[in-house]
């Protein structure tokens, strides 16, 4: 979890391959509306993001069911966010929050071309973001180090080690 341009999409594929689960990213769940909301520098509100949050949820549910365990990555970026999906997939899941430094997410939200969410959008999902301090399932990681080792430490961080966990 986290916002644009933190890694999302990088560290979950890393996950999913080491855990050999399913991976689903979240930006493949938003709705045509939606995108064309962010893509026109729109930020989305709690309307566009509580059917995404459903879908997703949802689409995670199924992964697990269908092979046990599932990585998805999503912004998640508020507690009651988390509280759907924590209620949607209905069994226990992990958060893993990169909380990357302003001037790094911006300078790959810079970098990154092609994606729908332009760089503009930054500040107001920085503002949107609240860190899942005192949520025993999630695990904050606030550097930047490389996806290798960020994969390697998250998977020490699960129960069993590197075992397989139902979602994350």
């Amino acid at each position: 979890m986290g916002v644009s341009g933190c890694g999302k999409t990088t560290l979950g594929a890393l996950l999913a391959e080491a855990l050999h689960c399913p991976f689903l990213d979240g930006d493949d769940f938003h709705a045509p509306e939606a995108v064309a909301k962010m893509r026109s520098g729109q930020p989305l509100d709690d309307m566009d993001r509580w059917p995404w949050l459903e879908r997703l949820g949802a689409a995670t549910a199924r992964a697990i069911a269908e092979h046990g365990a599932a990585v998805t990555a999503c912004s998640a970026l508020r507690r009651s966010y988390r509280d759907r999906l924590r209620a949607t997939i209905g069994r226990p899941a992990r958060f893993v929050l990169l909380d990357i430094p302003r001037a790094q997410l911006l300078q790959r939200l810079t970098d990154r071309g092609g994606h729908f969410m332009p760089a503009t959008l930054l500040d107001s999902q920085l503002a949107t973001l609240e860190r899942p301090l005192d949520e025993a399932d999630s695990i904050i990681f606030a550097d930047e180090s490389q996806p290798l080792l960020l994969r390697d430490l998250i998977l020490a961080q699960l129960p069993g080690g590197s075992a397989r966990h139902p979602a994350l």
